[in-house]
């Protein structure tokens, strides 16, 4: 895959923001203005935004037909579906139109586990979204976010809005580089563990106990169902690409089940699972569907495996 390289420039046709906002009048009047910008250009607008959020926007700007409202900590819990499900679902759906779309991926209640994938996805934005006509909005908490959290919003996004001024951000780094910085061993699994090493021979098996220790940890049959096809999607894939045997481990957390694979083989698309395949090539199907249905999917690639964390939700 080739990977733009100029630090600066918005590729293509897409513009993508951060907003820095300093409590509710700040954030409505910067969105306000964005949205009613689009709006008055017949563009069509997306906005999504976690939670309560939503209600006070929709107080402000109303339901015109051209805008759109999407609850960010749902259809974006896991911010591997962000780009394919949201942003990209929404761009594409208007054959070529220009859109605007605010989204905001990272929130102070946003969880510590998800947020390098936040900082991924927003990084990758640039890559994923390069061509389209899309002009993206994206609020930052400045009172109530980290100052690391803000240094990584400046260095996902080519330009920085304060107090209504536009500036280049002078922190912004080549996107790759981004995702690899985030690109981090995980924790240790829990020592209650139930590990299995399996084969291509073994992937009835696999599927077999992650149904079973998933059944036991409180999902309900639809999720079991989900962390099946899941699990076997990225345990096939592990055998199947490598020809070597894989390791799966599941335990139970506070939130609900983790699902880890570890394979010898490397990663080294960084857009697999973000954006949809072309439609003459099934390739990164499997990743996508994982988003689509896991909660929380994180990745840790090396020169020799990797590594896929599962997370379902109670």
């Amino acid at each position: 895959m080739t990977f733009r390289s100029d630090a600066r420039r918005e590729a293509g046709s897409l513009r993508h923001n951060a907003l820095f906002y300093r409590g509710d009048d700040d954030y409505v009047a910067g969105i306000r203005s964005f949205v009613e910008a689009g709006l008055a250009d017949s563009e069509p607008v997306l906005v999504a935004v976690p939670g309560a959020r939503l209600d006070l926007l929709r107080s402000v700007l109303g339901a015109p037909t051209e805008l759109r409202y999407v609850d960010m900590a749902r259809d974006g819990r896991n911010p591997g579906w962000i780009i394919p499900g949201v942003l990209h679902a929404f761009a594409v759906e208007q054959t070529g139109r220009p859109v605007r779309i605010v989204g905001e991926p990272v929130w102070p209640e946003r969880s510590a586990t998800a947020y390098p994938r936040c900082v991924q996805h927003e990084a990758l934005i640039n890559i994923a979204l390069a061509d389209l006509p899309v002009n993206i909005l994206c609020p930052y908490d400045a009172l109530r976010l980290d100052a690391d959290v803000i240094a990584d919003a400046a260095s996902t996004h080519p330009f920085l809005i304060r107090d209504g001024d536009r500036q280049p951000s002078a922190g912004y780094g080549r996107p790759e580089s981004v995702v690899d910085a985030y690109n981090v061993p995980f924790p240790a699994p829990s020592p209650s563990a139930s590990t299995l090493f399996f084969d291509a021979s073994g992937l009835s098996g696999m599927r077999a106990m992650v149904a079973a220790l998933a059944r036991e940890a409180g999902l309900t049959d639809d999720r079991v169902d989900d962390l099946r096809v899941a699990a076997n999607e990225i345990a096939t894939n592990a055998v199947v690409h490598s020809g070597r045997p894989a390791v799966v481990r599941v335990w139970s957390d506070e939130e609900g089940l983790i699902c880890e694979i570890t394979g010898t083989s490397v990663l080294t698309d960084r857009l697999a699972g973000r954006i949809p395949p072309s439609p003459v090539n099934d390739r990164g199907r499997g990743l996508l569907l994982v988003n689509y249905l896991c909660d929380l999917v994180q990745v840790h690639t090396d020169e020799s495996s990797t590594t896929v964390r599962l997370h379902m939700y109670r």
